[in-house]
């Protein structure tokens, strides 16, 4: 578990992050200059929360949408952190399970925590540099991209942000029915919230969270976790 080893595992992710950062980028360019843009992605590292705190500032959101929001899609790494902690080394200090955890992204943890060996910090860190190094910069040339290119071109390229999220819900949908049930409740209450005279005054950032908690918590109280499925996971 070397510091290189990290690295080579972690290319194939870098490069996947660069491809979607950089729709991140081009659409955060249109509501902000470049750097900004950019230190969003140096700060963060979380692509579904990055997307939505850019729909919530198209919206003038408030602040406290902003956390709320930010509070829930991002709760599940905690999660990780928690269930990779008892995966780490004991050379594993404070500062690093601190550095460890802003590191972690979905595809971070399934690599690591899939590792055969229990994992150290030169490992992590050197799984962690690539994705972020590809998650910055593909986000640094997509805002640049989006402030040079013409808006015909650029709102071409902003389809791929909806392919990324399709390759995301699809294959799941395909294969875990209650996960079919969760897209379908979220994808109606967004359109009641689009459509319903009531429902139109409220903001666009307290409709994305309503619309992901009711859908967790309806699914998670009629098609909960079996303990055997646990296990598997």
């Amino acid at each position: 578990m070397k510091f290189s080893k990290g690295v080579i595992d972690g290319l194939p992710i870098g490069i996947g992050y660069f491809a979607v950062s950089f729709s991140f980028g081009i659409a955060g360019s249109k509501i902000l200059s470049w750097p900004l843009v950019t230190l969003i992605s140096m700060t963060n590292l979380t692509s579904a929360g990055q997307f939505a705190g850019l729909q919530i500032m198209q919206a003038a959101g408030t602040l406290i949408e902003m956390i709320i929001a930010m509070f829930f899609i991002n709760l599940r790494y905690s999660l990780m952190a928690i269930s990779l902690s008892q995966k780490v080394t004991p050379s594993f200090g404070t500062l690093q399970r601190l550095l460890l955890s802003v590191g972690i992204t979905d595809e971070i943890y399934a690599v690591a925590i899939g590792s055969k060996e229990k994992v150290n910090p030169l490992y992590f860190f050197g799984l962690s540099v690539l994705p972020y190094l590809g998650w910055s910069t593909g986000t640094l040339c997509g805002a640049i991209a989006g402030e040079i290119l013409p808006a015909i071109l650029t709102n071409a390229l902003g389809v791929a942000l909806y392919g990324m999220f399709i390759a995301i819900v699809v294959p799941p949908m395909k294969t875990h029915k209650p996960t079919s049930i969760a897209v379908a409740i979220a994808v109606a209450l967004s359109c009641a919230f689009y459509y319903v005279p009531v429902l139109q005054n409220v903001s666009a950032g307290f409709a994305i969270i309503i619309c992901a908690v009711i859908a967790s918590l309806l699914c998670a109280r009629f098609f909960p976790i079996k303990k055997t499925e646990e296990a598997k996971a």
